[in-house]
């Protein structure tokens, strides 16, 4: 294990060629399969898991040239907002000593802020790019679902669920979506929207003109250092020609819930795979074949991991499929609604990445339900199947804050564009 806890694998593997990456060093999050290199997920289960083939985004890094240069520590199976629940040990935040750097790309995120890698892959399902990136004092890009091909990304919960980049800059975070967006043969929920564009030309820091709407209700009861950094940061684009007004989002109010039902039920199907017989973790037990499954992923999953699959095996269950799963479907219709309504007024939405400053280490351990509720500026993207960025906006008590702004789908230049004026 790397210094901050930072990389659990440290195999380097070059690219090819001379492409635009070919003098870039990559961290990739663990749960992107490299082949020939162990891919753990932060898991038991996974610990000596050695993938016969490459991600889609893995294959293109090489193409570009780019060097990976390790396997980047994680929360168990993306599971984790603090890159606390790996089964290799916490990531120390480079940026805020004591703190956690956030999840559950935590370890991605680290590596760029403390050097180690000039940029960086994570995935992002509820917000495990962009939170990383506002604790770690980075920039992190949680693309449109279907921009990014998920070919080679170990399933947490399909639906949600996107690479993305992590970059010190907007450019170099346009950099790397440049390289890996696109359509994938093997992925058939991409589109072809990113193959023609240029999004390192976006970050050109021109916000002249540009109408950004603030969703108060992602901005009140954030932490008062939050909310301080986050209107200077708006003063600041206001000052570069920028505008900005208030809108609402009623329905985020209720999007932690259903994010919790829809990718614990999604994590219950997807997690099921792992029974000691296929590949993973065995458990040496005796008895009927039950037994022995129920000891191997008893062995072989953490406690976070156990929590979010019971939660979603229950939301499933005959009886509760309609009170629970269908409701948060619907919940989640409504969210896509209110962010569609909201930016056919505006160029971008903004608002504080996280709404609290870094959590210290061990804080949110004993209370997972703090931890789920901190998700609250981040999930309602994902939802709504948008792009959004993360970028630094200042410090509150010297602990790094973020903005986030979102935009329409396949949109990622103007997100890109107002991001670049901050970073």
């Amino acid at each position: 294990m790397s210094d901050h806890g930072i990389f659990i694998s440290e195999e380097t593997i070059e690219g090819d060629g001379d492409g635009p990456l070919a003098d870039k060093t990559v961290a990739v999050k663990d749960n992107i399969s490299t082949e020939g290199v162990r891919t753990t997920c932060g898991s038991e289960m996974l610990a000596d898991y050695v993938p016969p083939y490459d991600a889609t985004v893995v294959e293109r890094l090489k193409d570009a040239g780019a060097t990976i240069v390790g396997k980047a520590n994680m929360d168990e199976f993306g599971m984790g907002s603090t890159t606390e629940t790996s089964a290799f040990g916490p990531v120390e935040n480079p940026a805020a000593e004591g703190r956690v750097p956030g999840g559950s790309s935590g370890g991605s995120a680290a590596a760029v802020a403390a050097g180690e890698a000039d940029l960086a892959l994570g995935s992002d399902t509820g917000g495990s790019v962009r939170n990383p990136a506002a604790f770690c004092g980075v920039v992190g890009i949680k693309p449109t679902y279907g921009l990014v091909s998920r070919y080679g990304l170990v399933a947490y919960a399909n639906s949600l669920e996107q690479i993305g980049p992590l970059a010190p800059t907007v450019e170099g975070a346009a950099e790397l979506l440049d390289v890996i967006a696109g359509e994938d043969p093997q992925d058939a929920t991409t589109r072809d929207e990113g193959t023609d564009s240029d999004y390192a030309a976006a970050a050109d820091g021109d916000v002249d003109g540009l109408d950004i709407g603030v969703p108060t209700n992602l901005v009140d009861g954030a932490d008062e250092g939050v909310v301080e950094a986050f209107w200077s940061a708006m003063d600041d684009l206001e000052d570069r020609g920028a505008t900005y007004h208030e809108v609402e989002l009623p329905s985020v109010e209720h999007a932690v819930e259903a994010y919790y039902v829809i990718a614990t039920s999604e994590a219950s199907s997807n997690l099921a795979r792992f029974d000691g017989v296929r590949y993973g973790h065995r458990a040496d037990a005796e008895g009927n074949w039950n037994e022995e499954f129920a000891q191997t992923r008893k062995e072989g999953f953490g406690e976070e991991v156990k929590r979010r699959v019971l939660l979603g095996t229950y939301a499933l269950s005959a009886g509760y499929h309609d009170k629970y799963y269908k409701k948060a479907q619907d919940a989640r219709a409504w969210v896509k609604q209110d962010f569609d309504e909201a930016l056919a007024e505006a160029d971008v939405l903004a608002s504080p990445t996280m709404p609290v400053p870094p959590f210290e280490r061990g804080e949110s351990l004993d209370d997972p339900l703090q931890m789920y509720l901190a998700d609250a500026n981040t999930v309602p993207v994902n939802l709504a199947d948008l792009p959004a960025i993360s970028v630094p906006a200042g410090e509150t008590d010297g602990l790094p804050v973020g903005v986030q702004f979102v935009g329409s789908a396949f949109d990622e230049e103007t997100i890109i564009r107002a991001g670049s004026a901050l970073a």
